[in-house]
């Protein structure tokens, strides 16, 4: 470059982050006929699509399956054998597109958004620089909005020796191109429960570390003790109460040594800190425009950051609900609400279709966990609504009482609760552990979201035989309570 300083091309909106979010806002905004730019310094299709969501599932499924044929009669003594870690792990790189974001990148296009690749930074007001591959810069204005969509990052502790330790954060466990013999899991949240499922079964000795409280502690305690002994029966060991105080690694290379709070040393191949997210806003300019770099951006209910009339935050960075359909869901509320205040339109909160508010984020977030058993809940768990003031009822039920939990083999664990607000006579959560429960969870948040009454519930007749006969089962119970 000949040093002059490029001149700002300008766009009704730019979005800073091409994840399945900053996806979801451009084409949005696209669809209601703004130009738009997104800024993409890494992989168009963002966490999800490389090292999280689709990755994790990939290398999850497998093994979800081998467990529930071997409860088959007829089919468990044909799948006693362990998994073709190669095979799967393939199946895994095929699923991330072998981390090549082509088919990503054409999507985008068909939008016609205008895709810059680089790193963008916030340069005041509606202002961004992108410092493209090759010492390419652009300078991009936005005539009404800049949506920061840059999702967030796995935290590392701060502990003696782990710089320099090669240790695996999600996305290393979710692109890792060999199993590892002996695995240390240190975290029971979501991350560490599907990781430690994934490779116990592609064949590492996993040990799972749990500092405080149970497994999935967001969840019913029940659901977090029955994950913990479906992982004890697969061979994993969890170790509670238990916390890291040094790492040791010789040159980033070979075993890898984790001393505990109580001195005792524990060696293994690979050590997974599943341990938190933080904002991807270090790097983003928000100094230019009196924000903290680092912060989590708060929003209202357009998702525009509270104190500003042209900047938004959509997805991870908001700390709303930490997960991709959320940020989709959000994605579709802000480009919506974009379109309307370039338009000139009024947001009415009372919209028909409430597409400028969101709500769902906070009231009802359904979540999946895809470990054997599942986990999935939507809204509040007991504690939550007795802690909110809610007066409420959990009420419970076996599923393996269910005639469809027959069909999915021998010795089906599983359980469902309800939590009912007392008052209103509708529900505020539901939670379900057991296999194939992932399935069961839209009609729950249904119920939830559109608050049901339970009596109209009582009319939404389940098919027989499937699981989803445990809805009848926990109204009945509700009724004889």
């Amino acid at each position: 470059m000949d040093g002059a300083r490029p001149e700002a091309v300008e766009y009704d909106a730019v979005v800073l982050g091409a994840g399945p979010t900053g996806e979801n806002v451009a084409d949005r905004l696209r669809a209601a006929g703004l130009s738009t730019a997104v800024v993409e310094g890494e992989l168009v299709g963002g966490e999800c699509s490389y090292w999280a969501c689709m990755p994790s599932k990939a290398l999850l499924r497998p093994a979800i399956a081998r467990a529930e044929a071997r409860r088959v009669p007829g089919l468990r003594q044909a799948v006693q054998g362990p998994l073709d870690a190669g095979a799967v792990l393939a199946h895994r790189d095929d699923n991330t597109s072998h981390w090549k974001d082509d088919g990503q990148v054409a999507w985008l296009d068909s939008t016609g958004a205008r895709l810059y690749r680089g790193v963008g930074r916030l340069d005041g007001p509606r202002r961004v620089v992108v410092d493209g591959p090759g010492g390419e810069r652009h300078i991009l204005t936005a005539r009404h909005a800049v949506a920061v969509c840059t999702g967030s990052r796995a935290v590392l502790p701060d502990l003696p020796g782990l710089d320099g330790a090669g240790a695996w954060t999600s996305r290393e466990a979710t692109s890792a191109q060999a199993v590892p013999g002996r695995l240390v899991v240190i975290g029971g949240g979501v991350v560490g429960v599907e990781m430690a499922t994934a490779w116990q079964a592609l064949g590492s000795r996993v040990t799972l570390l749990v500092r405080s409280g149970g497994l999935l502690p967001r969840m019913e305690p029940f659901v977090g003790e029955q994950v913990a002994d479906a992982l004890t029966e697969a061979g994993a060991t969890i170790r509670w109460d238990t916390s890291v105080t040094s790492v040791e690694r010789e040159g980033g290379t070979g075993p890898v040594t984790l001393v505990l709070g109580g001195g005792e040393r524990i060696e293994a191949d690979e050590v997974l800190f599943a341990t938190g997210r933080a904002p991807r806003t270090d790097d983003l300019g928000l100094e230019t425009i009196g924000l903290e770099p680092g912060s989590w951006l708060p929003v209202d209910d357009s998702c525009r950051v509270e104190g500003s009339e042209w900047l938004y935050a959509v997805g991870d960075v908001n700390h709303r609900a930490l997960l991709t359909h959320q940020g989709k869901y959000q994605a579709r509320i802000a480009g919506a609400a974009i379109a309307a205040r370039a338009q000139g339109v009024p947001l009415l909160e009372t919209d028909r279709w409430g597409a400028h508010s969101a709500t769902a984020d906070r009231a009802a977030v359904p979540q999946v966990v895809f470990t054997d058993p599942e986990a999935a809940a939507v809204g509040l768990s007991l504690a939550e609504a007795e802690a909110a003031g809610h007066r409420v009822r959990a009420v419970d039920h076996d599923i393996a009482t269910v005639a469809g939990a027959s069909l999915y083999g021998v010795g089906y664990r599983g359980r469902a609760r309800m939590i009912v607000d007392l008052d209103r006579e509708i529900l505020l959560g539901v939670t379900f552990v057991g296999p194939g429960v992932g399935e069961l969870l839209h009609s729950a948040t249904v119920a939830v979201v559109g608050e049901v009454p339970i009596e109209r519930l009582w009319h939404a007749v389940p098919s027989y035989p499937t699981i989803s006969e445990v809805w009848l089962r926990l109204l009945e119970t509700y009724r004889q309570e």
